[in-house]
């Protein structure tokens, strides 16, 4: 019940911000939510390296998120120049971190791996759903449905009808059928969309959908690997029923950069021009 009352008050305050804010708010409401997350990420794997240099994600990752998202919105070789001095940045700025902050020997390798996946990891994801909802919020809704429905079948159908465990070691409670439910819900949720905003059934959509709930079942996984690793239950329990804000957002994580990058490539009907801003 605590899931559902959550998810009632939720998922309405986030369509109203989809829907009703400007692209620069819409990025700092999902800068807040990135930095939320990344916190308690921190959490989590803080025992790895306790004497390590790890609170300095805090900063990047939004900064992260800037260059990325600034990136592109620019032409294709300044943004290539972009990437590669952000990416030479933050592996000699990261190494230099760790090296001059005296980090143990046994904890460096574990501080630059939370570092050097921490950050791209909550940046990515918030620079995606920022050119998202530049190009159209409309695409963030359908991103949403393919995500959240996706994840509301898996749960229910995997607590009722699962008998076939998917990631024993990792997340016990996940099954197979579960996952399936959920990969269905998610297709014929675009399937619905496409429908409705484009007037027809596109097949590069449905397979974008589909590649985009496969990559949110591994980002759920991911984030339980990192929870079961560091001996973690919850991220948090900021959210009743949910856990932490991380524990909800660790399928977009994955799902979003996925679901971009699929729409950027497939160059669909009626959703290219949006994207690059024709």
């Amino acid at each position: 019940m605590q899931r559902l009352l959550t998810a009632a008050v939720a998922v309405p305050l986030a369509l109203v911000a989809l829907f009703c804010l400007p692209s620069t708010w819409w990025f700092v409401v999902l800068a807040l939510f990135a930095e939320i997350a990344a916190w308690e990420y921190l959490v989590i794997v803080r025992a790895r390296a306790p004497r390590a240099p790890l609170l300095p994600l805090l900063v990047l990752v939004p900064l992260a998120a800037v260059a990325l998202s600034a990136s592109m919105m620019t032409p294709a070789p300044l943004a290539a120049a972009r990437l590669l001095i952000g990416s030479t940045l933050l592996s000699v700025g990261l190494g230099s971190l760790v090296l001059l902050s005296r980090t143990p020997l046994d904890q460096a390798i574990p501080a630059l791996g939370i570092l050097c996946f921490g950050i791209p990891y909550f940046a990515a994801p918030v620079a995606s759903l920022h050119q998202l909802q530049r190009a159209d919020p409309w695409l963030v809704f359908l991103l949403m449905a393919i995500v959240w429905l996706g994840d509301t079948a898996a749960y229910y159908a995997g607590s009722r009808l699962g008998r076939h465990k998917m990631a024993p070691v990792i997340s016990p409670k996940k099954s197979w059928e579960g996952a399936i439910a959920g990969f269905v819900t998610s297709v014929v949720a675009a399937a619905v969309w496409s429908v409705w905003r484009l007037g027809r059934l596109d097949p590069a959509l449905l397979g974008v959908a589909a590649v985009t709930a496969v990559a949110a079942q591994v980002g759920d996984l991911v984030e339980s690997l990192i929870k079961r690793g560091s001996g973690v239950k919850d991220s948090g329990n900021v959210l009743p029923g949910h856990g932490g804000v991380l524990d909800r957002l660790d399928a977009m994580l994955f799902a979003a950069p996925v679901f971009l990058l699929g729409l950027w490539w497939l160059r669909i009907d009626g959703i290219a021009g949006l994207l690059s801003g024709r």
